[in-house]
């Protein structure tokens, strides 16, 4: 179709736009070689680092010194500005004792050499271009037979002491190319105007800069490598902590399954005999328990259907019933086999409590004796449970690690080390006291110990149907 509305181009003319915006005309649709893209990313690298922008104001900042009085901090932040105005008062002390003439150009040549590297502490690029016409002036100014060309020797310090500053004051490429640069400077200033009247300092000037300067280099990368690891360090230490969590809510689901599962099913069994303990049982009735009992089906599916997705495929489901605090003694007496020497206290009247919430201080104990011994090795614990109207409390408390006894002793043998761990516990203790509304304190004791304090709610009216 070739024709359309009036105003509206056709089909063919779309084409043809489409296919002259699209074909660069002449020799711009080459490609370029990568010899000429190498040499195109180079010079805008120069461009960009040496050129554009060259005398904007950038001011040394103050360096973070920590001290221990506010006077000793405060000045010593300045250290960076003091040394480079030491660096330039050498250059033209140089400038002053190395200049053969006196009077007025000698002063001239001092300042010279002064200028520019004071320029580093405000306008740091600038201060490389500056140094560059300072040392033609002072060549000019204060030449004579014999005198080193093109740098004399406060213009060598001033320029080399420029170069050191500003290589630290940006990047590598920068560096690199003031050392070119000043390669080309010295080379061509020797070969113009200082050949059989001067003698030479420009390899001089090269090898010391370049010693300078992969020295400022090898600072640079090192600097960047330990931020880099810094920030690897920090975002491995993030996921690893998430996953710590995620790994400590999945055990919780798993245990809780158990529990909740337990109840469901009681509901369901209740639901389904209810209506056969009733004589002529309502109509009403006997459709309202089978609606009860179909809703217990169905959420007890559903729990087993999520408990799937969280479980990892090693997993196995246990096969005794999950522990509660009636089972604490058995744990203390494994605990008391493996080295720990721990007791425990309970107060308050002892009462059943909602499976859930035994099942966490089950737990929370059996975390904190598994700290004291990888901790701890040798030192006694004490665990105590308080039976009070608005729940439970916990208090977990460990003493310190004896101190090793003489050398060669066999008890020192004997004692075990502490190990680190993954330090994963206090997590785990904290998800489920939070899963319950409740609180938790873990730190040092006074005696140099760990204690753990948790409280777990517990209603009243669900504390007494805790056991049905």
């Amino acid at each position: 179709m070739t024709t359309g509305a009036p105003g509206r181009p056709t089909v063919a003319h779309v084409t043809e736009t489409t296919h002259t915006q699209t074909t660069p005309a002449g020799g711009a649709g080459r490609q370029r070689s990568p010899e000429w893209r190498l040499t195109a990313d180079a010079l805008d690298g120069l461009r960009q680092d040496l050129f554009d922008d060259a005398f904007a104001y950038r001011p040394l900042p103050r360096t973070r010194a920590v001290g221990r009085s506010g006077r000793s901090t405060r000045y010593t932040g300045w250290t960076p500005h003091a040394v480079v105005v030491g660096l330039g008062a050498l250059a033209m002390l140089f400038g002053l004792v190395g200049t053969s003439g006196s009077g007025l150009p000698s002063l001239l040549c001092a300042l010279l050499a002064l200028g520019p590297v004071l320029l580093t502490l405000v306008r740091p690029v600038g201060a490389f271009w500056a140094s560059l016409a300072a040392t033609t002036v002072a060549s000019v100014v204060g030449g004579a037979t014999g005198m080193e060309w093109p740098w004399g020797p406060g213009s060598f310090l001033s320029h080399l002491a420029v170069l050191t500053v500003v290589a630290i004051r940006t990047r590598p490429r920068t560096a690199a190319w003031m050392w070119v640069l000043t390669a080309v400077y010295g080379l061509v200033a020797d070969t113009l105007l200082g050949r059989e009247r001067y003698d030479t300092d420009v390899a001089p000037m090269l090898l010391v800069s370049a010693l300078a300067l992969l020295a400022v280099t090898v600072r640079h990368i090192r600097r960047q490598a330990q931020r880099e690891v810094t920030a690897q360090r920090t975002v491995t230490a993030a996921e690893r902590s998430r996953r710590t969590l995620l790994e400590e809510r999945t055990t919780i689901a798993r245990e809780l399954h158990d529990v909740v599962a337990h109840h469901m099913s009681v509901v369901a069994i209740q639901a389904e005999a209810a209506p056969y303990r009733v004589e002529n049982p309502p109509e009403e009735l006997e459709k309202a328990f089978a609606t009860i009992r179909e809703n217990a089906v169905a959420a007890l599916t559903e729990l087993r259907r999520v408990l799937g997705v969280v479980r990892a495929e090693d997993h196995e489901a246990p096969d005794a019933p999950q522990p509660t605090l009636a089972d604490l003694d058995r744990l203390l007496a494994n605990v008391r086999e493996a080295g720990l020497d721990v007791e425990k206290a309970v107060t308050g009247a002892v009462r059943e409590l909602p499976q859930g919430v035994e099942l966490s201080a089950y737990r929370i104990v059996q975390e904190a004796l598994s700290n004291a011994l990888r901790h701890a090795p040798g030192a006694g614990a004490r665990v105590e449970i308080g039976y009070v109207l608005g729940g439970l409390g916990l208090r977990v408390v460990n003493g310190p690690p004896p101190a090793p006894g003489p050398a060669g002793a066999p008890e020192r043998v004997l004692r075990p080390h502490p190990s680190g761990g993954a330090g994963h516990g206090i997590t785990g203790m904290r998800e489920r006291v939070t899963m319950l509304n409740g609180e938790m304190t873990a730190g040092p004791a006074a005696d140099g110990g760990y204690e753990v304090a948790v409280f777990l709610p517990v209603p009243a009216d669900i504390a007494d149907a805790g056991g049905a």
